[in-house]
């Protein structure tokens, strides 16, 4: 039996292991269980290249549980180690001392991935002893059993093993005892060997005999040894690739599509994306990515190598060429991280132009469902939108489908404004917007309906990008001001009758909590709406990405802020008005003549007083000025309250407010429920 010591002292190497290699104790297996699989793997190569010429035999890695004994073994039959090989990887990884091995390999990931000695160590993160138990596939090599219980010292000696290969028995410490349970370990292999390219076992499959579980003669195998990442494309059909989605994600919606990543130059890289049906919150969705290293589970954490946008995606990701850590557990940075999240890019993006191109219908089906992809992606990455601004789509109010090149053709002759700017007018919602939708219609216009979650900010950037190009939600204004072409319209109003229709109105308005109506009349025409109400495109917006963005929030908590349009044109308005004159005449003349002359005086001192130095202007001539002001506005008032008693107890005045805040979906609670009786009356 020989005795030593592997180099440092047990408060060196293996909390260092422990805290600073391996943050997570689970790593462990997947360590073992990949070194394993490697001694396999190159023990095949051998037998290839014809330096092994026995027989290969069962390969399969065996995985085993002892409960009993507390003990964890994982044994293959791959090259297995002489004494002088056990000294080399085993022994020696620690002769120049724990912080300088570590300090040697920590910028070559690379060199460290597979490395036996490295591996090896993870396995005193659960066990408080190892054994290994090895024997070399070569000529009359010794059976050999090494020996440690986590102190710098181990033994090695002779042993019996009929067979080549390696055991790995780890005495699991106490406070690890939860890698002992079947189910544990089932979940750890599933998750890190799940494709590992050798067969790995994990005891027997059972099956349901007599009313209870049975173990039979069969193994039962945990993983996939050719997953289909590693396969041609032209070997594999579309239920191939349903089928390998619905093993990674048994509850979800079958995918839109994928795209099959297979490139050797200038970097390693295989894999398979898909885009998922996406119902709502983004951030749910992420980390749905696995990235593997020669087909060993790294991580589903892949922001740096995939582009922001396309973590949104579901699937695999497998290069030796993506730099880790020396655990293998997380990415580092490098420039080849760059370059391959360029090239995913670069794929993802030339295979939806490939769909638009040689299928578009399907392209339109799936458009709804794809352009939150698309979306982000032109929001955050300029050389994505260069070329998804090729085949991205907009939607109009009538599902048809038009690419932003062929949309600017439709409308540039109808919707261009007097200043030459494109209006693209636009709803977010097709039903509670049917009004403004169907008036925008009628006057020969489009409509795109942009009711996606991301369409506010493209909205934004589109303004952007495209030149001399504005979006207008179809319902910030009244139909003749949406697209301003300096048309003829109705004959307006006198002054003074519009403003006795606003008082009219603007007084019976209701309270709303944090929102603001503005009463104003114009000509819309006598098939026009009586009311309608509008909100201004840019407070609206800005409102719009305060939700989305943290750093507008301000606008988050300024009033909304809506325009009441009366429409001076339609019957009903014109009723209002006539009746509200008559009625309210005898009150209104005195107080109307004495306003009017008010204001002569008022206009006679201010013209008496232009062009005078205030201290030109007599003392008796300023304090008359203010009288007659303050005059002025007590008869305003009157007039006000004249008007707003007669509107108080007018029942078409409240019927038209409230047809048009029900209409926009502002007319709730108690305010619904008058309206309704209200209605019943008149009916």
């Amino acid at each position: 039996m020989q005795k030593g010591n592997i180099g440092v002292t047990t408060e060196n190497i293996f909390p260092i292991i422990k805290k600073f290699l391996y943050s997570d104790h689970e790593i462990f297996l997947r360590e073992l269980v990949s070194n394993a699989v490697d001694a396999t793997q190159k023990l095949k190569t051998l037998a290839a290249t014809g330096e092994f010429k026995g027989e290969l035999g069962d390969l399969t890695v065996r995985v085993k549980a002892d409960k009993d004994n507390g003990t964890i073994t994982i044994s293959d039959r791959g090259l297995g180690m002489t004494a002088e090989e056990i000294d080399k990887y085993i022994n020696q990884i620690a002769f120049s001392g724990a912080n300088d091995f570590l300090e040697k390999y920590k910028d070559d990931a690379n060199a460290i991935i597979g490395h036996f000695g490295l591996g090896f160590y993870s396995a005193f993160m659960v066990a408080k002893k190892v054994e290994i138990i090895t024997r070399s596939y070569k000529d009359d090599a010794k059976a050999m059993k090494w020996s440690c219980d986590g102190s710098p010292e181990f033994t090695l000696e002779e042993t019996e093993r009929n067979d080549r290969g390696t055991d790995i028995i780890l005495y699991v410490d106490d406070d690890c005892k939860e890698f002992l349970e079947d189910s544990r370990l089932q979940g750890l292999l599933t998750k890190y060997c799940h494709f590992l390219p050798v067969p790995v076992a994990f005891g027997k499959k059972k099956e349901w005999k007599d009313g209870k579980q049975v173990e039979t003669e069969e193994d039962n195998l945990i993983n996939d040894t050719c997953p289909i990442w590693t396969k041609k494309p032209s070997e594999l059909k579309e239920e191939d690739y349903k089928k390998f989605y619905r093993d990674l994600y048994p509850m979800a919606d079958e995918p839109l599509f994928w795209i099959h990543l297979n490139v050797d130059y200038p970097f390693n890289l295989t894999g398979v994306l898909y885009f998922p049906k996406i119902k709502s919150n983004i951030d749910l969705q992420r980390n749905k990515i696995q990235l593997y290293c020669n087909q060993v589970y790294v991580t589903d954490s892949v922001e740096g190598i995939v582009p922001d946008f396309l973590t949104l995606l579901h699937g695999v990701i497998d290069s030796p060429d993506i730099p880790l850590n020396v655990s293998r557990s997380y990415l580092q940075s490098d420039s080849n991280v760059k370059k391959i999240s360029t090239y995913i890019t670069k794929k993802v993006a030339d295979r939806l132009q490939s769909i638009f191109k040689n299928d578009r219908k399907e392209f339109e089906e799936k458009w709804d469902d794809l352009k939150i992809f698309i979306n982000y992606g032109m929001l955050t990455q300029e050389d994505f939108y260069e070329k998804a601004s090729k085949f991205a789509l907009f939607k109009d109010t009538d599902n048809k489908y038009y690419t932003f090149e062929e949309y600017q053709t439709l409308i540039k002759d109808s919707q261009t404004d007097k200043d030459g700017n494109l209006i693209y007018l636009y709803a977010n919602n097709a039903d509670e917007q049917y009004t403004y939708i169907d008036a925008a219609k009628n006057k020969g216009y489009n409509v795109l309906l942009l009711d996606g979650q991301l369409d506010v900010p493209m909205i934004n950037m589109l303004e952007q990008k495209f030149e001399k190009s504005h979006f207008t939600r179809v319902d910030s204004d009244i139909i003749d001001r949406l697209i301003v072409k300096e048309e003829q319209k109705g004959e307006e109003l006198p002054q003074d009758k519009q403003e006795v229709l606003s008082t009219l109105f603007k007084g019976q308005m209701p309270k709303v909590k944090k929102t603001e109506f503005h009463v104003e009349a114009h000509a819309l025409g006598e098939s026009g709406a009586p009311i309608v109400i509008t909100q201004a495109e840019y407070m609206r917006r800005m409102k719009d990405m305060a939700s989305i963005q943290p750093g507008m929030s301000f606008y988050g908590e300024m009033p909304d802020m809506f325009n009441l349009v009366l429409n001076t044109d339609h019957r009903l308005i014109k009723q209002v008005l006539s009746e509200a004159e008559s009625a309210c005449a005898e009150k209104l003349v005195p107080v109307e003549s004495e306003l009017a002359m008010l204001t002569l005086r008022r206009n006679e001192l201010h013209k008496a007083q232009e062009g005078k130095k205030d201290e030109e202007i007599p003392t008796t001539e300023k304090d008359e000025l203010k009288d007659v002001e303050k005059k002025i506005d007590a008869q305003k008032a009157e007039k006000e309250n004249i008007l707003n008693g007669y509107a108080a107890d007018n029942k078409v005045v409240h019927q038209l407010i409230d047809l048009a805040l029900l209409q926009n979906n502002m007319l709730k609670g108690e305010a619904l429920t008058n309206f309704v009786k209200r209605s019943v009356e008149m009916i």
